[in-house]
């Protein structure tokens, strides 16, 4: 298997680029590593791309593995023929190479076998050739032995109708023809078993075409399942797949083929519809995880990548009824200033007693914005806070912030380390307060899982899951790079070429030695080689240290080349320090890039990075994403009207729409369909995690608001 000539027409990417991709990951470079510091060599092609080459490669190289040692294990049964010799090689898909390997598997005892262990073979044989001079009930006398209890013709034939029977279900290409029948106009059957389980009783007699049930229902009827509400099955016309079996079994019209028929009836109700309706659940189900998968990563990476609203002082409010609203203070870099608990919801109530408090602690502290979480007496709080606003012209504004996972941090081990002598409802405030100033930074600490966004996560396997969502993290946490003299070991642990036992030996280096004034001082880091220093180097940033190149993303391998650079075209470091090199591609320009590539050794790409990199040294790509919504008044439900315009911040998108923040109790859906105009696959094309966008109510009551983006 050409892997080199496989990915080209998958990925159409230049065949030398993607030999050097195998080569660098094969070398141990990370994927954040080669999508930033090698694009010369890859033609500049991005992570997430890198990634899906990479498991591609993996998937290919596993193919390939599995195709030899099929063919052994046939070899060693001696059924190694050349047709079947040929299926194997030509196999492109795992599923379609173990299809090919199932009727050569070593099987427990079935009907068949112990058909066969009596000897049977050759009279299956005979009858399913279906020959006219074939005279069943003579040839049926030899097989005739008490001692393998086979006492009559009609006992060989019950027999041998059991080994045809099993044959038939692997004949490969009649199988793929009927399971594409299946797939294709096949229904989707759900009973609910839960009549008085409101959810799933939507789903009681209820059908859908097969190629059409979109991936989050059959994640929701699988749960179902799981959980004993609903019992699923596939439906298609039997008689239609009993009749393709027939058009390429039945040869004749004899004594045998009426037997052959029979066999054919029992093996597609026996074996062949069986297996392929789990095959069809199953794939059903992979596809619906993987579409899941990728809804929630690009829900994560938005999430991840909201712009921090830094330089500000922040009061975290984790809302609560009988255990009181919890309130932490954080300082503009993160520092815990103050702690402590009001009760201005039920069943105490002290809103005169909890307003003076926050009054006085937004004129002690000088705060600038309130977090509130969104979770349990939210709503009461952001009414109490709302009035406070409104009641005392206090200038500061409230932002509503998604706490899923706050009180998974709270408990774990991470947040027992950075506030040991914090009760866990406090760690939680601290948490929402922190998830404002740097979301990037305080969400790397809780599971993924545990964020809330996307659907059904809980219902994907879990090393799936967190491989796929490790990536998206790292990804982000090297997009934007880490202060290395400020960053957590939760962050640092992220960082292309770290694992967590480095990141912890970088914290416990800074502790003893004092800040980072250096990049080349990583390598004084227990445990932190040559190889891990070039895998980390560029993504981790000293902004007060001693170079000024150490401020930035370029790595440390190109410093000397990019003095060379500034020496080129006219320019020192100092001159970058200090902001003057706005007309540098004029000069670059006027002394020609190719002698400039020629001179430093640089390629052209990397050039490019360079310059970005000192004309914008802490530049910081979550500014290109929307701010958070700041709010300074609150709706009622009762406020709200059909036809009413409100802005509202996108917390959350699954397949068929998006869940929007308006600044009432309950998030309200756009449906997809009332997106745009034109036909959308995925709510993904118009809106993301943490857009600001104009709706329309389109329908109101209790339970639920429907709005429209049309």
């Amino acid at each position: 298997m050409n892997f080199i000539n496989i990915l080209h027409e998958e990925f159409r990417i230049n065949k030398n680029y993607i030999d050097n991709i195998i080569n660098l990951i094969n070398q141990g470079n990370t994927i954040p590593f080669i999508a930033r510091y090698r694009k010369e060599l890859t033609g500049g092609i991005d992570d997430q791309v890198l990634r899906e080459l990479d498991k591609r490669y993996v998937y290919l190289q596993n193919l390939e593995n599995r195709k030899k040692e099929i063919i052994a294990f046939i070899q060693e049964q001696d059924k190694l023929t050349e047709t079947i010799s040929s299926q194997i090689k030509k196999s492109e898909q795992l599923s379609e190479l173990e299809e090919i390997y199932r009727p050569f598997k070593s099987k427990r005892k079935t009907k068949a076998s112990i058909a066969k262990e009596k000897g049977l073979d050759d009279l299956a044989i005979n009858i399913l050739e279906q020959k006219d001079n074939f005279n069943i009930d003579e040839d049926c006398l030899k097989y005739i032995s008490q001692e393998k209890e086979i006492y009559s013709a009609n006992d060989a034939i019950n027999y041998a109708k059991d080994i045809i029977s099993e044959n038939i279900s692997t004949f490969l290409d009649i199988r793929k023809e009927i399971k594409d029948f299946i797939y294709n106009n096949g229904l989707v059957i759900c009973k609910c078993l839960d009549k008085e389980d409101e959810f799933y009783n939507k789903y009681d007699d209820f059908s859908e075409n097969i190629k059409k049930i979109p991936p989050h229902r059959i994640l929701a009827i699988n749960r179902g399942e799981k959980l004993k509400k609903i019992k699923i099955s596939i439906y298609v016309d039997n008689s239609f797949c009993n009749s393709i079996l027939e058009k390429h079994i039945i040869i004749r019209n004899n004594i045998s083929s009426e037997i052959v028929k029979g066999c054919i009836k029992d093996s597609y109700s026996r074996l062949i519809f069986p297996s392929i309706e789990r095959e069809i659940r199953s794939y059903l189900t992979n596809m619906a995880i993987e579409k899941s998968l990728i809804l929630f990563n690009t829900n994560l990476k938005q999430l991840l990548m909201q712009p921090p609203l830094k330089e500000n002082v922040i009061l975290g409010f984790d809302p609560g009824f009988r255990t009181g609203c919890k309130l932490a203070i954080i300082d503009k870099t993160g520092k815990v200033l103050y702690t402590g608990v009001i009760y201005p919801t039920p069943p105490l109530s002290q809103i005169e007693k909890s307003s003076f408090v926050i009054i006085d602690l937004i004129k002690k502290y000088n705060i600038n914005i309130i977090a509130i979480g969104n979770g349990t007496a939210s709503r009461e709080s952001e009414l109490f806070i709302s009035n406070i606003l409104k009641e005392n012209n206090l200038n500061f504004s409230y932002v509503i912030v998604n706490e899923s996972g706050a009180s998974v941090y709270s408990a774990s081990k991470i947040g027992a380390e950075e506030f040991p002598d914090f009760d866990v409802s406090l760690r939680s405030a601290v948490s929402i307060a922190r998830r404002i100033q740097d979301p990037l930074s305080e969400l790397v600490k809780i599971d993924s899982r545990s964020i809330g966004v996307g659907q059904y996560q809980h219902d994907i396997a879990s090393s799936k899951l967190d491989e796929s969502l490790n990536s998206v993290v790292e990804d982000c946490v090297n997009s934007v790079g880490v202060n290395l003299n400020t960053a957590s070991y939760c962050l640092l642990a992220k960082i292309s070429g770290l694992n967590l036992t480095i990141a912890k030996n970088i914290v416990e280096f800074r502790d003893n030695e004092g800040k980072f004034t250096d990049r080349k001082k990583l390598l004084s880091v227990k445990k932190l080689g040559k190889k891990t220093f070039e895998q980390a180097a560029g993504f981790l940033k000293i902004l007060d240290g001693d170079h000024f190149l150490d401020r930035t993303v370029i790595h440390p391998e190109s410093y000397e080349k990019t003095s060379k650079l500034l020496s080129i075209v006219g320019y020192t470091l100092d001159d970058i320090e200090n902001g003057k090199i706005n007309n540098i591609w004029d000069n670059i320009r006027g002394i020609g890039l190719e002698y400039i590539i020629e001179k430093t050794g640089l390629g052209k790409m990397t050039i490019i990075d360079i310059i970005d990199a000192l004309k914008k040294p802490t530049l910081d790509p979550r500014e290109e994403y929307p701010q958070p919504l700041l709010r300074s008044d609150i709706l009622e439900i009762k406020d709200l009207k059909i036809g009413m315009i409100l802005q509202g911040v996108v917390r959350n998108i699954v397949d068929f729409g998006a869940f929007v923040d308006i600044g009432v109790h309950h998030d309200g859906l756009v449906h997809i369909s009332a997106m745009s105009e034109k036909f959308i696959k995925t709510p993904l094309e118009i809106v993301s995690i943490g857009d600001i966008i104009k709706v329309t109510i389109i329908e109101l009551d209790k339970e639920r608001i429907s709005l429209s983006l049309l």
